[in-house]
C-alpha cells in the first residue's frame, strides 16, 4: 500500500510541475516557425506556440536596417530547432527570453548577441547579460562600423 501511495504522490507532482507557470531561468525547446520582426519570433513547442520576445536588445522596427535585421534573424532561425530561456511574460503575452538557435554549422547561437554583434540591433538601455557580452558585441560593432554604426553620424 505504500508504494502504491508513493507512486502517486510522485505522479501527482509530475503533473502539478508539467502545468505550473514558467518561471526565470525555465528553459524551453521548440522551432522557430515564423519570424515577425528582428525581435519577436514564433516558436512551437509541440502543444502550441508562443511569441518569444528577444531580450536585452532594441533592434529597427522601421525602414531598411529593419528589414536587414528581420533578414538576418530569419536565415539564423526560421524552421530551426531553437530553445528560449525564459526571463518573464510581457504584459502582452510575449515570452522575454533569450533565444539559442542550433546552427548545424556553428553549434548554438544567441540570436539577440549575433543581432547586437552584426551591429544589428543595440543594447538595451540598463539591460546586459551576466556577463556584459551584450555591451562588449555591440563595442565590438562600432568599432568595426559594422550595420547601425556604419553611418557617418552615430546614431542615438
Amino acid at each position: 500500500m505504500r508504494t502504491w501511495a508513493g507512486a502517486w504522490i510522485v505522479g501527482l507532482l509530475i503533473v502539478v510541475a508539467g502545468h505550473a507557470p514558467a518561471v526565470a531561468g525555465d528553459s524551453l525547446y521548440g522551432k522557430v516557425t515564423e519570424v515577425r520582426n528582428a525581435g519577436l519570433v514564433i516558436l512551437d513547442y509541440g502543444k502550441g506556440t508562443y511569441a518569444v520576445r528577444l531580450i536585452g536588445i532594441d533592434a529597427p522596427t522601421e525602414g531598411p536596417p529593419a528589414a536587414e535585421a528581420t533578414s538576418f534573424v530569419s536565415k539564423l532561425v526560421l524552421g530551426r530547432n531553437a530553445r528560449i530561456r525564459f526571463d518573464h511574460k510581457a504584459q502582452n503575452g510575449e515570452m522575454v527570453s533569450q533565444l539559442l538557435a542550433d546552427d548545424p554549422k556553428t553549434g548554438v547561437k544567441d540570436v539577440g548577441l549575433e543581432l547586437v554583434r552584426a551591429g544589428l540591433a543595440r543594447k538595451q538601455q540598463g539591460y546586459d547579460y551576466k556577463y556584459g557580452e551584450l555591451a562588449a558585441a555591440e563595442g565590438e560593432a562600432r568599432k568595426a562600423k559594422r550595420g547601425l554604426w556604419a553611418q557617418t553620424s552615430q546614431p542615438k
